[in-house]
């Protein structure tokens, strides 16, 4: 679980296929979360597939979408840092069970042998995983709510047939981490 890191343009591969086909991990993590926490409890994961990576205000970005039914919801709203994890294939069954689990109800990363990695950001703590081969560490910039007025094709709109609107979060990428 070693990592080393790089800058933002140094990160290979094909975002789209990562993120979309691949999953990541999204998580969010309270004032005061610290080692030992369980996940659901001071921090929070959920598994994500939509999402996007470039440049935005001249800085280096990326940004995930929210329902605020989830429990990651509250700990990305009392935080001013987020973490994208991306992982080999081998761990999509954990990325399964964290999409489809609440932390209200279960310590996901416990239950999925992930290792939480707890640092200290710029007046924040963020969380990411030790099995990941990729890490962004995000500061928000910028949040807003999908609203069903703004949608210009409304085919898109089939995605919120049976649950609510997301919220978007766009951050800066502050780290990048590639497992050596």
């Amino acid at each position: 679980m070693s990592f080393r890191e790089i800058a933002p343009t140094e990160i290979g591969g094909n975002v789209i296929d990562r993120i979309g086909r691949e999953w990541m991990l999204v998580t969010a993590a309270k004032d005061g979360a610290r080692e030992g926490d369980a996940c659901g409890s001071t921090y929070n994961t959920m598994t994500a597939s939509w999402g996007g990576v470039g440049v935005l205000w001249g800085k280096p970005a990326a940004f995930v979408f929210i329902r605020p039914e989830r429990h990651t919801y509250s700990f990305a709203e009392a935080s001013d840092y987020m973490t994208l994890s991306f992982f080999d294939e081998d761990k999509k069954p954990a990325l399964a069970f964290c999409g489809s689990k609440s932390g209200r109800d279960v310590d996901k990363a416990a239950e999925c042998s992930l290792t939480p990695v707890f640092t200290e950001e710029d007046g924040g703590v963020s969380v990411y995983f030790g099995e990941a081969r990729l890490v962004l560490t995000l500061r928000k910039l910028y949040a807003a709510p999908i609203e069903e007025c703004r949608f210009i094709d409304k085919d898109c709109l089939t995605h919120y047939e049976n649950s609510g609107f997301h919220k978007m979060y766009v951050g800066e990428i502050e780290r990048v981490l590639e497992r050596e």
